[in-house]
């Protein structure tokens, strides 16, 4: 009788946040350089959508599968133990999250060598985002305030067709999260763009910028560096947005890899125009 093969041995369910918690770890040891309190808030953003594969009880793959609403959601964590890929695990773990998933649009931020790979499962690629890297310090602009002093709901329904959707719960959990620095701009009474500044392995991310205009975005960057004096600060662009990567050249931040945003449906109409800065390659 032939042996069962490893991918047979495979148990896939859903993480805890604890097993999540490995996921970042994984994706740190992969040069992803994720923030500091990741796992706390994008479990926040949906529990169920998070899968481990365990292997003698031992986790040795995840994958996420993030659900925002009954039409969007979100992959990521697509990772297998170095040691032990090659076996058919990723299989095993793209079943779980597809369950998940259902009939969703659903968006990845894919590394460039596996672009090919994901085609074949049906997603079509739509732009590049491309991270920056540049050093923090400077003076704040008076005119940039705490995200704090925004109310909520006016801080999710200008999210929301910036993102795909709105995303209350992951929200609240990013822009609380120890050691970020959450900035808005408000003009006649409207919030007119938002960042958020977070720590992470190395330096910090800023993610997501959104803004109405250059200006105002050029505003809210200069108001998150100064928070994090001499430190590497980090910035992912759509490459479709020129006056985003004209800003990461006035203040001398470097490219430094590229990842492809792929859509397994028709892609939502996101303005690029006013996102200077991907809230997060994990979950979109």
């Amino acid at each position: 009788m032939k042996a069962p093969s490893l991918s047979d041995q495979l148990v896939v369910r859903t993480a805890t946040l604890d097993e999540l918690a490995i996921a970042v770890r994984w994706a740190a040891e992969e040069g992803w350089n994720p923030g500091r309190n990741d796992a706390r808030c994008f479990y926040a953003a949906d529990p169920e959508g998070f899968f481990v594969g365990l292997l003698n009880d031992e986790p040795v793959a995840t994958i996420s599968a993030v659900v925002y609403d009954d039409t969007f959601a979100f992959a990521g964590f697509y990772i297998v133990r170095p040691d032990l890929r090659m076996h058919g695990f990723g299989r095993s773990m793209r079943r779980a999250a597809t369950r998940h998933l259902g009939s969703r649009t659903v968006g990845l931020d894919g590394v460039l060598a596996q672009e090919a790979s994901y085609k074949k499962y049906g997603f079509k690629s739509e732009y590049h985002n491309i991270r920056h890297e540049g050093v923090g310090g400077g003076d704040a602009p008076k005119a940039i305030v705490p995200l704090s002093g925004v109310e909520f709901e006016s801080l999710v329904a200008y999210d929301a067709p910036l993102f795909a959707t709105r995303r209350p719960a992951f929200l609240r959990a990013w822009i609380d999260q120890p050691g970020a620095g959450a900035v808005a701009a408000v003009k006649d009474g409207e919030l007119a763009g938002y960042g958020v500044l977070r720590p992470c392995i190395t330096g910090f991310k800023i993610g997501p910028l959104f803004a109405d205009d250059e200006s105002t975005a050029e505003a809210l960057f200069l108001a998150m560096c100064a928070k994090a004096p001499g430190q590497p600060v980090f910035l992912d662009i759509p490459e479709g947005n020129s006056a985003a990567l004209a800003l990461a050249r006035r203040h001398a931040m470097r490219p430094m890899f590229e990842t492809v945003r792929m859509y397994n449906h028709d892609a939502p109409p996101l303005p690029l125009g006013r996102i200077y800065g991907v809230t997060t390659f994990e979950l979109g």
